[in-house]
């Protein structure tokens, strides 16, 4: 089997939006014509816990340009949770458990490739929507199998949009115009991140297993549930890989971690794949061409955080990871050690330890010169610059930011008036 690995995803975001300069449109006389739609990089941050999307300048001062609301069709949504016993508990385990009290009304978002609308995963509705940036209107929505919608990847043409669902082992590959399900496959249990490689042709998925347990000692680590990394034909969805880090990890003498493969991030020529797992404060370099973990990277601690496992938010200890385009820095969230901090990928030294609140995601500047981390816990994005390791700008955005994507709007966008 050919080696294959997947781009950061700020690149596929990027590689979307330089397709589409233009679109076609049906004239009146049913002829079609094509017409330049000026489009405008942004930074779209998921709100998850009030159900929003700031749209922010995707570089320089990184300021706000709207807010979307991505739960237009709340009241519709609970009506139907609330006339459904079983949809209901679920509804409230999610708000009780992973949700920390709270309802997950947005995990992932990318825009489509004409600019036109935002998909959007909503954990707790269990479903992905299409939201009009023009409008604010639902274009169309797919509810996933199970209980929970989780990550999302698009393709790199911006065609195709994978998106987990997590209660049922399944991750569902739809149009991302129409909500059409083109297909989908079976993972390990929960699955969480998904990748397309850099030339669509393979997706790959990684299972996390139950993290919100209380079963969190090394020696119960068995009941998590099975978790590997699942790399499917993204044509046929049809399985030809499983990758079970538990074998990589226990070849190197780390059988007391977890092998729950959290965010990833492949390197510029696909031959490195750069992993977090849960409970550790760190990553992993594993290499595609041999099939083994090369390197591994232990961060500091902080001093103010309890070692008590039980303590981390749905068992990550660090949670965000990306690379600088050309792949010599890495950017990693220390998620319950509240900081983020640049790393060069030669040397795997670390830089300034740069404070951050609940850093939950890392993505790349439109311009390719910052980390931009979503702050969870002050409810705040920020950018750090990747040549000297050091904060750039915080910008305060909504309620419990989790994943910031590259995407594009029209040039003119303005925010949906709401209601």
């Amino acid at each position: 089997m050919p080696v294959f690995g997947s781009r950061p995803a700020r690149h596929l975001c990027a590689a979307a939006a330089a397709l589409a300069l233009t679109v076609v449109t049906a004239s009146a006389g049913g002829a079609s014509a094509a017409s330049e739609v000026p489009l405008r990089e942004v930074l779209f941050v998921g709100n998850n816990w009030d159900g929003t999307a700031d749209v922010l300048r995707s570089e320089g001062d990184f300021a706000k340009l709207g807010r979307l609301d991505v739960i237009p069709d709340r009241d519709r949504r609970m009506a139907e949770i609330n006339a459904d016993p079983i949809r209901w508990i679920y509804f409230m385990a999610i708000r009780n458990s992973v949700g920390e009290g709270h309802d997950q009304f947005v995990d992932d978002m990318y825009s489509t490739p004409d600019g036109s609308s935002v998909v959007v995963s909503r954990p707790s509705f269990a479903d992905v929507v299409s939201i009009d940036l023009t409008t604010g209107a639902v274009n169309w929505r797919f509810p996933v199998s199970g209980y929970r919608s989780d990550h999302m990847a698009v393709s790199p043409d911006g065609k195709r949009v994978a998106v987990s669902a997590s209660t049922s082992n399944t991750v569902h590959v739809l149009d991302i115009g129409t909500g059409r399900e083109l297909g989908r496959f079976a993972t390990a249990d929960k699955p969480h991140e998904n990748i397309f490689t850099r030339d669509g042709k393979y997706i790959y998925n990684m299972g996390i297993g139950d993290v919100n347990t209380q079963t969190d000692a090394p020696w119960l680590d068995w009941t998590k549930g099975n978790r590997y990394v699942t790399v499917v034909d993204a044509s046929t969805f049809q399985r030809v890989k499983v990758i079970d880090m538990r074998q990589r990890l226990d070849a190197i003498g780390l059988t007391d971690h977890s092998d729950a493969v959290r965010p990833a991030v492949f390197s510029p020529d696909e031959t490195k794949l750069y992993f977090q797992v849960s409970f550790f404060n760190g990553f992993f370099e594993y290499d595609l061409a041999t099939d083994k973990i090369v390197r591994t990277k232990t961060l500091p601690k902080n001093p103010a955080t309890s070692d008590d496992r039980t303590t981390f938010v749905n068992d990550s200890r660090h949670h965000g990871i990306s690379m600088s385009p050309d792949g010599d820095k890495l950017c990693v969230a220390g998620t319950m050690d509240d900081y983020a901090t640049v790393v060069d990928r030669a040397t795997l030294q670390e830089g300034p330890l740069v404070t951050a609140s609940k850093p939950y995601w890392a993505t790349v500047s439109g311009d390719g010169r910052s980390c931009v981390v979503s702050e969870s816990g002050t409810d705040q994005v920020t950018a750090i610059d990747f040549a000297t390791g050091r904060k750039v700008v915080s910008v305060p955005v909504g309620d419990h930011p989790q994943r910031v994507r590259l995407g594009q709007v029209p040039g003119d966008w303005t925010a949906p008036t709401a209601g």
